[in-house]
């Protein structure tokens, strides 16, 4: 039978009835709670702070002290001022013995501290030349630094056969703190219609520089001006030297201190003081003389007459230690000690402007044949006090037998001569900061020509020995650079100037050292 059911309608129809809903008891137990769940992390808690504002207050560490207890501690360390001053009293006497005993300690004399590297070696830094004068086989006569250490120097002329009268020469110069230095470019090239014997710059004024020329005159350039450097010469007078001047040196005008005089020497055997003069005249102010008459009968040279014959000069050097005294050396092969303030007249007369003296003082013990060099210690000025007498008036001499001789201006025997060559030695300088070092130029032809030594390692032979030009090529002239003291340039026959850097063994002036001077000097004596 069927079912019961709406009229009209088949046993199974369709219907749409309303959905099911149920209720989620999780979300409103949560939402009862207020909590809203997202993720699987617990809940994030954040709050917010000020940090461009703080406080800050300052306090002591260290414990504190009640007043009670400072007052006890201060009264428990009361001074006794009575037994203090008793006992200064005692130990007075001993105390300032030993600090007198300090002061006058040589114990560290020349010690300084060395803060770089030492250099072991002796390197050629620069090898200057100027071509056009080499083409004319000219020679390197002098060289000579500037004031400031900067700037070398050379005269270039002829020592050798040639007809030097006539023959063109130069006076070149370079600064070798400049960038882009040439050695074969100069920095300034001065013609000169002589041949140039030797130069010397001012002391004090960096681009003056005195000449002395083969035909006697003397010139002194300023080398700050390129177009006519010439401003003051003494041309050809009654007082010009008679032969080649071979030294000049630079005097301070006592009577004008704002100006200087010029010292030159010549194989005449003439020494003349020149003044300068507002119209570039060099005029004479003073003169010697040296003639045969005024050496010492005991120490007459061999070869000269004993009547009027002139002593000819080569070189000469002004002591340190006393600016009236001055050492020159001769052709006869003497060196002779003299003196600025000599009163005795050069018998006899010459025809001159100007009185000649006599400043021979003391004739030393002669070499075998002409002294070509001489140089005095420098370190007297800053020792002269503490050296006995002996020792405050040292020199060097060298000349054609190829020895070099160390002298004490009191006594006429050398302290010491050291056989250094079997050629001539031209040229010898003291070193000017190494009481114990000096070097000299030779003319010997193989890895001989520049020789320094150091007398605290050897007193015998040379400590280094160094080649400057090719074989038999002398080396006629060289200077220590006194301002930047690792510097040396020796000048050649080659025409070539050769600056060389000196190992810091021949710079640093070791402990004791003017003590180990005194000490040879001493041992020499006895």
């Amino acid at each position: 039978r069927d079912p019961p059911g709406p009229p009209g309608l088949a046993m199974f129809t369709d219907l749409a009835v309303p959905g099911a809903d149920v209720q989620s008891l999780w979300r409103s137990a949560q939402s009862a709670r207020c909590e809203a769940k997202s993720c699987q992390t617990g809940r994030i808690s954040t709050a917010e702070a000020a940090t461009q504002s703080h406080s800050g207050r300052d306090a002591a560490v260290q414990t504190e002290q009640g007043k009670d207890v400072l007052q006890d501690f201060q009264q428990e360390v009361q001074v006794d001022y009575t037994g203090l001053l008793s006992f200064l009293q005692r130990v007075e006497d001993a105390v300032i013995k030993e600090l007198n005993k300090n002061w006058e300690s040589r114990a560290f004399d020349g010690f300084e501290v060395n803060w770089t590297d030492q250099n072991e070696t002796v390197l050629c830094l620069h090898t200057l030349s100027y071509p056009e004068a080499q083409d004319k086989t000219l020679q390197v006569t002098s060289v000579s630094w500037n004031a400031t250490g900067s700037v070398i120097a050379c005269s270039y002329g002829r020592l050798d056969d040639g007809d030097w009268s006539t023959e063109k020469s130069y006076i070149c110069t370079w600064n070798l703190d400049r960038r882009g230095l040439k050695p074969q470019h100069p920095d300034l090239v001065v013609d000169v219609p002589s041949s140039v014997m030797c130069l010397a710059f001012h002391p004090s004024q960096p681009s003056l520089i005195a000449g002395g020329l083969f035909s006697g005159e003397l010139v002194v350039w300023d080398t700050s001006r390129t177009e006519d450097p010439v401003i003051w010469r003494t041309g050809m007078t009654d007082d010009t030297h008679t032969d080649p001047v071979y030294q000049v040196h630079w005097l301070p005008d006592t009577k004008h201190r704002q100006h200087s005089q010029l010292l030159s020497v010549s194989s005449d055997g003439k020494i003349l003081v020149w003044r300068e003069e507002r119209d570039g005249r060099l005029v004479l102010a003073d003169g010697f003389a040296l003639v045969a008459q005024q050496i010492p009968r005991s120490a007459r040279l061999k070869k000269l007459a004993w009547a009027e014959a002139a002593v000819g000069v080569t070189s000469l050097s002004f002591s340190p230690f006393d600016p009236h005294v001055f050492v020159v050396g001769v052709e006869g092969g003497y060196s002779l000690r003299c003196s600025t303030a000599a009163q005795t007249p050069a018998l006899p007369p010459r025809g001159s402007s100007v009185p000649l003296r006599a400043p021979v003082e003391l004739a030393f013990s002669p070499h075998a044949g002409p002294v070509y060099s001489v140089s005095c210690s420098p370190f007297h000025r800053q020792h002269c006090f503490l050296l006995p007498p002996s020792h405050r008036n040292l020199f060097l001499s060298c000349g054609t037998d190829g020895q070099v001789h160390l002298h004490s201006m009191l006594q006429t025997q050398p302290l010491f001569a050291l056989q250094v060559s079997q050629k001539y030695l031209f040229c010898v300088r003291w070193s000017p900061v190494r009481p114990l070092v000096f070097a000299a130029a030779s003319g010997e032809g193989k890895y001989l020509q520049l020789l320094l030594f150091d007398l605290a390692r050897s007193t015998q032979k040379p400590v280094v020995s160094l080649q400057q030009a090719l074989s038999h090529c002398p080396v006629y002239c060289l200077e220590f650079n006194s301002k930047q003291t690792q510097l040396l340039a020796a000048g050649d026959a080659a025409g070539t100037v050769k600056v060389w850097q000196l190992s810091s063994d021949f710079t640093e002036q070791g402990p004791r050292e003017m003590n180990h001077l005194e000490q040879l000097a001493s041992e020499s004596m006895d």
